[in-house]
């Protein structure tokens, strides 16, 4: 085994176990009145190590989306046909994103419901949130451009798709096994297959 594997295997050891300190404190006692120091006490860490893997407490409630908006957005740019898409076919595609996402969202459903609880309650994880999701559409966007998407399509098709996700993310609420339901019924609604 190289040393570089067992490094890298510290690594997600360490960033997994700040998670879970962090989600633990959060439960027992409120995102506002955990601290880094307590994250980090928690996990058996150093302040210095919780900042390696994390700018902020808040990048904690967000730990691995990236990484999953990462994966969705290379197989969204891999999948490409070439051809100019449609506003259509955008979206066609862009439902199979949301869907993707979905799945990577509730993968964990205790963790789904405990996160989506921290920020639908603390306001500036709420606001992150959004700010995340409207980051996501213009990086779609930038994708569908270079797509050759047309400059209409390129910029609707993310919004649409949002909203679609938006909207059955809402009507899911905390419920990991309905979030993929009520997002794939906001698709169907457009009446686009």
């Amino acid at each position: 085994m190289s040393e570089l594997n067992l490094r890298a295997r510290k690594q997600q050891r360490a960033r997994d176990e700040i998670i879970e300190a962090a989600y633990a404190l959060f439960a027992e006692r409120g995102y506002p009145v955990v601290t880094v120091a307590d994250i980090a006490d928690r996990a058996e860490v150093g302040r210095t190590t919780f900042f390696r893997y994390f700018g902020d407490k808040q990048e904690v409630v967000f730990a691995n989306e990236q990484d999953w908006l990462d994966d969705v957005t290379r197989r969204y740019r891999d999948a490409s046909t070439g051809r100019e898409p449609t506003l259509a076919q955008a979206l066609v595609s862009l439902r199979d994103v949301a869907e993707a996402v979905s799945a990577a969202a509730t993968k964990d459903p205790r963790r789904y419901r405990v996160r989506e609880q921290l920020i639908a309650d603390n306001p500036e994880l709420t606001d992150r949130a959004a700010r995340k999701r409207r980051r996501f559409a213009e990086l779609l966007t930038e994708i569908l451009r270079e797509q050759g998407a047309e400059p209409s399509t390129a910029t609707l098709a993310p919004q649409v798709a949002l909203a679609c996700f938006t909207a059955g993310h809402e009507i899911a609420g905390t419920d990991p096994r309905k979030l993929w339901p009520a997002v794939a019924a906001a698709f169907d609604a457009l009446g686009i297959a």
